[in-house]
């Protein structure tokens, strides 16, 4: 039988497992011009949050009773397409399933010689274009510059501090543990890191980690880390906002200081955006990636959960910060 995962109920502020529900269906036949996908690796991301809403936005909502959808990495098990054969493995934006049929739209053919699968949904995947192209399009950085990162230690926030140290720049990194703030600093190269969670006064904390003031400030978060970036970002700042995930949870729209002062005064600019803009630049920036990983100047960490039954529990525990990097379930 072939497992399925459904939006049983939407959230109300925190998401909860009684908000998923388990299923079981046939497994399918391709018919003509399909393919039969068997999935081995599935991408749990904050935005999902946001899909489980019933609102307006840049994607529609997931449906009450319909399988949820995130990247994955899948396995050609069987094929009546032309352009797939049994044994390829293709990556794009599928079904909570075990197995599913595909007629091909929208997969990408991935090659596991080249790098592991898994790093196909990070790092040259849409973790890897959100934090080149967030930076590189809206950030500008030139050399000397100061990064600040908010969720730092994450998949997007780890990648964006390494462009900015391979560019020339200083880089600050807001997390929430000790542990994460030393792996910032080790193996990701940031200059400093700051654990907002044990710091008294993270207003003071960014000023003494940034004399320079901060030139660039790279968005994941929002909320009062964010308020307390904005308090030190220098004259023509550009601010990249990738995600507020501090705010997903909300139920009510929270009161926060009034950012506009601190933007006309400072020229700064605040951009949001999402990857799926800069589409264009798809090709390009993938094989930049690609260059700065094979050369040893971009590396990489995971959190793995395995189990296809633990998928909803590792989105959950994206709100706790208990992945360090890429939150991938193995299935």
């Amino acid at each position: 039988m072939n497992k399925v995962i459904l939006l049983n109920k939407r959230p109300v502020g925190k998401p909860a497992l009684s908000d998923f529900k388990f299923t079981l269906d046939a497994i399918p036949v391709p018919l003509n011009g399909e393919i039969l996908l068997k999935t081995i690796y599935v991408s749990v991301d904050p935005y999902l949050r946001g899909r489980m809403n019933d609102s307006k936005s840049y994607i529609p909502s997931f449906e009450i009773g319909k399988p949820l959808q995130s990247g994955m990495i899948a396995e050609v098990i069987d094929s009546t397409h032309s352009d797939f054969k049994k044994g390829d493995f293709v990556s794009g934006i599928l079904e909570w399933k075990e197995y599913q049929i595909s007629n091909g739209k929208g997969l990408k053919k991935v090659d596991q010689n080249i790098s592991s699968l898994s790093s196909y949904l990070g790092i040259l995947g849409m973790t890897g274009l959100t934090a080149y192209l967030g930076l590189i399009e809206i950030g500008a950085p030139k050399s000397g510059e100061t990064i600040v990162v908010s969720g730092a230690a994450g998949a997007v926030g780890s990648i964006v501090g390494q462009i900015g140290k391979i560019l020339g720049c200083n880089v600050v990194g807001i997390t929430g543990t000790d542990e994460k703030a030393q792996l910032l600093k080790s193996k990701f190269n940031f200059d400093y890191a700051v654990n907002y969670k044990t710091t008294k006064d993270l207003n003071k904390a960014i000023h003494d980690a940034c004399p320079k003031g901060v030139d660039i400030y790279f968005d994941n978060v929002g909320g009062e880390i964010s308020d307390a970036v904005l308090a030190n970002i220098n004259k023509y700042a550009r601010l990249p906002l990738c995600g507020t995930i501090s705010h997903y949870n909300d139920t009510k729209i929270p009161l926060g200081p009034r950012i506009q002062p601190i933007l006309l005064t400072k020229s700064a600019m605040m951009k949001g955006f999402i990857v799926g803009d800069f589409s264009a630049k798809f090709p390009e920036t993938i094989n930049q990636l690609a260059h700065w990983l094979r050369d040893g100047k971009l590396t990489y960490t995971e959190t793995i959960v395995y189990g296809f039954e633990n998928i909803p529990q590792a989105f959950l525990d994206l709100f706790e910060g208990k992945n360090q990097g890429k939150m991938i379930v193995k299935i």
